[in-house]
């Protein structure tokens, strides 16, 4: 599993337990899609700039 799909599985984890919560909370079902649709975008997001291969350095300079 890559490094990518890891990050992905935990916040999705997360963002279920988030809207669980909100959920037993008695938060409008409409807000908490709302914040379960933000939330994966976030992820997504997070997961890119994390798992970004870098660009290979040129050669050293002296």
């Amino acid at each position: 599993m890559s490094s990518f799909s890891t990050y992905l599985v935990g916040f999705i984890i997360l963002i279920i337990g988030l809207a669980i919560g909100a959920h037993l909370l008695g938060a409008p079902t409409m807000w908490i899609v709302v914040g379960v649709i933000i939330l994966v975008g976030i992820g997504i997001m997070g997961a890119t700039t994390r798992t970004r291969t870098r660009d290979p350095g040129g050669p050293p300079t002296y």
